[in-house]
């Protein structure tokens, strides 16, 4: 990923782009996200990590970090004779564009609010005086 922000903006970028651009997420955590979406139904840690041909160990922490950027939602299903699982499934992509756009307005605001900053102290230096010899 490219350092500066004009590098970012010369580099041609995928929508799939805007996980790693926002939340600093792994080709992993990606693979995961997509055979999510891809799935008909939620699935298991288990089911993600065959998905991926990842241990599930492995899978699991990809998970974690999409749970914790809300990208995904975790549901328990309950065993009749008792016990439970978990399955993930994709949050809806409208709240989650929202969230990003939210994010990126945020980051604007304080964007903007450094660059002002910038411009006062750099705009109220006074030039050191020259030397009269």
């Amino acid at each position: 990923m490219p350092d500066s922000m004009s590098e970012q903006l010369q580099q041609d970028m995928e929508c799939e782009g805007l996980l790693e651009c926002f939340h600093g997420l792994k080709q992993l955590d990606k693979d995961c996200f997509q055979a999510l979406v891809s799935a008909e139904d939620p699935l298991t840690v288990d089911e993600i990590a065959d998905g991926v041909d990842r241990e599930r160990s492995t899978a699991y922490r990809a998970v974690q970090r999409l749970l914790q950027t809300g990208f995904i939602q975790k549901e328990q299903v309950n065993y009749e004779q008792g016990g439970y699982y978990h399955v993930y499934s994709p949050t809806d992509p409208g709240k989650i564009a929202d969230d990003m756009q939210r994010m990126l307005n945020d980051w604007y605001a304080k964007m903007g609010q450094l660059i002002q900053e910038f411009e006062t102290k750099y705009d109220e230096a006074e030039p050191a005086a020259s030397v009269q010899g």
